[in-house]
């Protein structure tokens, strides 16, 4: 489908339908012709662009505050006109603070959860064991970067920033949900990171260089983690009945909900810290639209970006039959407004 189709459904083909452009659905779900292949292959890749926080990342710098951190066409700062240059650096900023404390809070549900479905291969496929294990270790690894990352900008930053998650509450309630549910939300992050990057992210000259590379090196693995996400999701669609598979689509719909609650109270909390700390004083009117804004760039990056991203369309939508396809799309449905003001601007899709 078009790289940047704003519609929040594409040609994917429900279950129990057909194509005549397509045979067989087995064309999007190469896991069945050789999944052996393709672990080994994550292993390999793993291997070699394998890299470490401080050696690689890090090495030795701070963060760049004369540069913006997240990128217009996610922060969408251009779409609030009374904020000049500096005010627009400063909430992309902000932003970027909050991108990267939402990616360690998801790093801990997702790794907790390979470890959890590794154990099918503990006495099985050893290939695909070693693949989710190196997987494990690196999204523990995330996790630890992007709490590095949090206390270099919180003693850089005025004090005043708020996190309103709980990791390992978030964790909780997520694991709490079946399997297909938390693999497919898995699938779906994983792909809007990598396509965040290479839209929005990658092409960009004016960003922190410190910040960008964070987004760089977590980029080359994930990349490969979402490989493994769909292998499993499959493996695990396999075994579902109907009924099982049904309600899965309720607990995805559920996280969703979930999800976007988180979103709104740390954007809540963003906009009330950005306007803090500006230096200036806003109208009502100017606060009411910087919140609103910020929701709507969380939405767009968290959410709906995902939701559009047609790899994950493809997969998602071979799994589910007509009505439950009809179900994703409502409850998708309220957030779709998200998307850039610009009808020109380009969409952070395609992994």
């Amino acid at each position: 489908r078009c790289r940047d189709c704003r519609s929040m459904s594409c040609g994917a083909v429900p279950r129990g339908t057909s194509n005549p452009e397509e045979s067989s659905m087995q064309a999007i779900t190469p896991v069945a012709a050789a999944p052996a292949s393709r672990y080994a292959r994550v292993i390999e890749t793993s291997r070699r662009v394998r890299w470490e926080i401080e050696r690689d990342v890090i090495r030795g710098r701070r963060f760049d505050y004369a540069k913006t951190f997240l990128p217009a066409g996610l922060s969408l700062v251009d779409e609030l006109s009374f904020l000049d240059a500096d005010d627009c650096r400063l909430l992309g900023q902000v932003q970027g603070r909050t991108y990267a404390v939402i990616f360690g809070l998801v790093e801990r549900f997702i790794g907790a959860k390979v470890l959890e479905v590794s154990r099918d291969h503990w006495l099985g496929d050893q290939v695909a064991l070693e693949a989710l294990v190196r997987m494990t270790d690196e999204e523990l690894k995330h996790q630890e970067m992007f709490r590095r990352i949090e206390r270099m900008i919180a003693a850089d930053m005025p004090p005043g920033y708020v996190d309103t998650t709980d990791p390992n509450a978030v964790a909780r309630a997520v694991l709490g949900k079946s399997t297909l549910a938390v693999l497919a939300l898995t699938l779906d992050i994983e792909l809007f990171t990598q396509a965040h990057y290479r839209a929005s992210i990658e092409p960009q000259d004016d960003l922190s260089p410190l910040w960008k590379d964070v987004f760089l090196f977590h980029w080359k693995e994930e990349s490969q983690h979402a490989v493994l996400d769909e292998l499993e999701l499959l493996r695990e669609d396999a075994r579902l009945t109907p009924a099982e598979r049904d309600a899965a689509v309720d607990d995805l719909i559920a996280l969703v909900g979930a999800g976007d609650g988180i979103l709104q109270a740390q954007a809540t909390a963003d906009a009330r810290y950005f306007s803090a700390i500006a230096g200036r004083a806003f109208s009502d009117a100017q606060l009411e639209a910087i919140h609103d804004t910020v929701l709507k760039a969380y939405r767009l990056q968290y959410i709906v970006s995902g939701g559009m991203e047609p790899r994950f369309q493809k997969v998602l939508f071979s799994l589910v039959d007509a009505a439950q396809r009809a179900r994703i799309k409502a409850a998708l449905a309220p957030l779709a407004y998200a998307v850039p003001a610009d009808p020109a601007a380009r969409l952070p899709l395609a992994a």
